[in-house]
């Protein structure tokens, strides 16, 4: 059972010996070089992690530090303390990514498992006869069409097709305004 004692924040703070007053005034006694040290320590531990911006992180460091949940022990210095709160948050960032995505995969894995209704079966229909006839006189639009309903790459559409690469991606462009022209996005 976790400790949410309203004290222990001042208990911590006893047993370490710094105070908040102790971390204002360090804080506010920080030099240029420091501060820009502590910014890039936070832009380094944002890296390769969506959604966590280096701003934000440094400010929740300073922040959990002011409120006493994270004490300042006293052999450790300030930027070394803020840079550990950092990587703290970091790792917490990153667990719940890791346990959002895999709460997302079984999600979509139960969905792909659902047969679908036959509602979506007619709108699926209905989308596919309207591609069809979009690109009826383009046979090298449906020859991208059935690469991609395969899972093919773009280098196996090419070379199953005999495009260059220039004609690949000029099908794609002209299929994209097609499709948006018609309605019908969401698809190549």
């Amino acid at each position: 059972m976790q400790d949410t004692s309203p004290l222990k924040p001042w208990i911590a703070r006893q047993a370490v010996g710094r105070t908040e007053q102790d971390l204002r005034r360090a804080l506010a006694a920080l030099s240029e070089p420091d501060l820009l040290r502590l910014q890039a320590i936070a832009r380094l531990r944002c890296r390769g992690l969506p959604g966590l911006d280096w701003q934000e992180l440094l400010h929740e460091a300073v922040l959990r530090a002011l409120d006493g949940s994270r004490p300042w022990p006293r052999d450790v210095s300030l930027i070394a303390f803020l840079a550990g709160i950092m990587r703290s948050l970091r790792s917490d960032h990153w667990r719940r990514q890791q346990a959002t995505a895999a709460a997302l995969s079984v999600q979509a894995a139960e969905v792909a498992d659902r047969a679908p209704d036959p509602e979506r079966i007619a709108a699926a229909s209905q989308a596919l006869a309207a591609i069809d006839r979009l690109f009826a006189d383009d046979p090298a639009a449906l020859a991208v069409i059935l690469g991609l309903s395969q899972g093919l790459s773009a280098e196996e559409i090419r070379r199953r097709t005999g495009l260059s690469e220039t004609e690949y991606d000029s099908t794609r462009k002209r299929m994209r305004r097609a499709l948006l022209r018609h309605g019908l996005t969401g698809l190549p």
